[in-house]
């Protein structure tokens, strides 16, 4: 999950949050130079901050010959260096047979596309430099805009599960899995959503109360919710024409388009096993309670299915992963105070509560929508 530029808030305004923030930034800017040497980026190469999120990523210029990349840390823990290799192979995979245009990964000095540094008592820490791509992420500004854009990332997935299914792995490929235990399970890769539902609805704040911490009945609906997604998902199936590698966070703020029109798909940093239709559910994150949410979905699948067919038990599980992605980024929420992904936390958690409602009554998505 991509975060957004990180700030410094004010002395008055700021928060336990803010002072981890910030020590991470200050850690970060020591281990640049040791990091930076590793490749040829000139001899006084300047670094700027993007943004900060399960990773920190820079803008790096080299202002000797004009070139441009981009640098991301890897948070310590969240990827193994196989798992990072797995990536980095996929991504060099899509943009060598044309299925869509990737950021080339630039390697190192010793001609590695990883480079290792152990800052002193924090452990091994992973660094890919990319060449840099110039382009900006689409922002519609109406609706009928949005809903063309869907199409877009719906015909994206499409060609690039295509590839995924017909890929031969190099040896030692290792992503991990986005199953019901990872996205929504009590110990998931991005916490609780039980402990991030009861933050968000008490307002955010520096530390997640406990998961239990969301008034009775909020908890007892999202619950219901949850409950429902965990046997729709199971009794679905993982069979290997629903369950494969794909991207997982395939979303308008991972898409650049250049002047000339050129689309290139970044971030792939999340990419892993998961079900193939939770591409869709990715595409709408944190906008899923969006008015013209009914027609994403149909744009999305009218481009995909030019590329994958679905059966009517697949186009029937939409709703259902769009349900457990919603929960997956409530837990996102609650573990990631830093974050600006929403403006309103508790507006957002609301939201989600009217979506779990719909979802239960089996109207989140009109009939014949997929």
């Amino acid at each position: 999950m991509a975060g957004r530029p990180v700030t410094a808030a004010g002395p008055a305004g700021r928060t336990a949050a803010d002072d981890v923030v910030t020590g991470e930034l200050h850690a970060l800017e020591a281990l640049l130079p040791e990091v930076l040497a590793a490749y040829d980026v000139g001899a006084r190469p300047e670094a700027a901050l993007l943004n900060l999120s399960e990773n920190a990523t820079y803008r790096v210029d080299d202002p000797g010959s004009g070139r441009r990349f981009a640098l991301r840390l890897n948070r310590p823990g969240y990827h193994t260096p196989a798992e990072i290799g797995g990536e980095l192979a996929w991504v060099a995979a899509l943009r060598a047979e044309g299925v869509v245009l990737t950021p080339p990964v630039v390697p190192n000095l010793a001609g590695e596309a990883v480079t290792t540094v152990t800052p002193p008592g924090v452990g091994d820490r992973q660094a890919v430099l990319f060449a840099w791509v110039d382009g900006q992420s689409p922002e519609p500004g109406d609706a009928a805009g949005l809903v063309a854009a869907f199409g877009t990332l719906g015909d994206i997935a499409g060609r690039m599960q295509l590839h995924a299914r017909r890929w031969s792995r190099p040896a030692g490929f290792d992503r991990f899995e986005w199953d019901l235990a990872q996205t929504i399970g009590p110990h998931a890769r991005w916490g609780d959503w039980r402990s991030g539902l009861a933050w968000a609805l008490a307002g955010g704040g520096d530390a997640l109360p406990p998961r239990h911490g969301a008034p009775a009945p909020e908890r007892d609906l999202m619950t219901r919710a949850a409950v429902a997604v965990e046997s729709r998902v199971a009794a679905f199936g993982a069979r290997p024409d629903r369950y494969g590698l794909i991207h997982a966070d395939m979303r308008l703020a991972n898409l650049l388009v250049d002047d000339g029109g050129a689309l290139t798909v970044i971030d792939f940093d999340d990419c892993g096993f998961g079900w193939y239709l939770y591409d869709l559910a990715a595409a709408l994150s944190f906008i899923e309670h969006h008015p013209a949410m009914p027609d994403l979905v149909a744009a999305w699948l009218a481009a995909y299915r030019r590329h994958v067919p679905l059966g009517a038990d697949e186009l029937a599980m939409v709703a259902t992963f769009i349900l457990q992605r919603r929960l997956q980024l409530t837990a996102w929420l609650g573990t990631h105070p830093h974050a600006d992904a929403v403006d309103d936390v508790t507006g957002h958690a609301r939201a989600s509560l009217e979506l779990a409602e719909a979802y239960l009554s089996g109207t989140l998505l009109p009939e014949g929508i997929a």
